[in-house]
C-alpha cells in the first residue's frame, strides 16, 4: 500500500529532517518535520495533518512494524526474568500466569505509542507515503469489512 514517493504541501518546503532527529521527534508523540504538532489525534491514530506545519502525516502508514517491534522488545526485556524466576525457584504454571502475562500486555501498552512514533518519525526520512487513492482506498474498504 505504500510507495517511495514525496510529501506533498507545506512538508515539501520544510525538507526531510535527519533520521535519528525525526525518530527522538516521533517517540516524543511530535511532527517529524517541525517538531511541534502531535503524532496522533488518539492512541494509535496517526493524526491526518501536523497542525503547525500541516505536513500530512496520516500518509505516513506504519501498520504492522510497531507491533512487531514493540513485542520484539518486551520479550527481550520481560524473557530472562522469566527464565530466571524459572531457573531459580520453579514457580507454578498459574503463578507465571498471573505475573507475566499482565507485565507484558501493561509494557507492551506503555511501548506500543511511543514505538509507533518512531517508526512514523523513521517512514517520514525515507519518503514512504501512501498514495492518496490508495489511502482513500484502504479505508473505504476497512469501513466495509465485516469486524469479528
Amino acid at each position: 500500500m505504500s510507495a517511495m514517493g514525496t510529501l506533498p504541501g507545506p512538508a515539501k518546503d520544510l525538507g526531510t529532517p535527519p533520521l535519528w532527529v525525526a525518530v527522538r521527534r516521533g517517540l516524543a508523540n511530535r511532527c517529524p518535520f517541525c517538531g511541534v504538532g502531535k503524532v496522533f489525534s488518539g492512541y494509535l491514530t496517526v493524526t491526518r495533518e501536523c497542525s503547525n506545519c500541516h505536513a500530512p502525516l496520516g500518509l505516513l502508514r506504519a501498520d504492522d512494524a510497531p507491533p512487531y517491534f514493540t513485542i520484539f522488545l518486551a520479550g527481550h526485556i520481560l524473557v530472562p526474568g522469566v527464565l530466571w524466576v524459572e531457573k531459580t525457584y520453579e514457580p507454578p504454571m498459574w503463578l507465571h500466569m498471573v505475573v507475566w502475562l499482565p507485565l507484558f500486555a501493561i509494557i507492551c501498552t506503555l511501548l506500543l505509542r511511543p514505538i509507533k512514533g518512531a517508526v512514523v518519525g523513521w517512514m517520514s526520512t525515507l519518503g514512504f507515503v501512501a498514495q492518496e487513492q490508495e489511502a482513500e482506498a484502504a479505508r473505504e474498504a476497512a469501513a466495509r469489512a465485516p469486524h469479528a
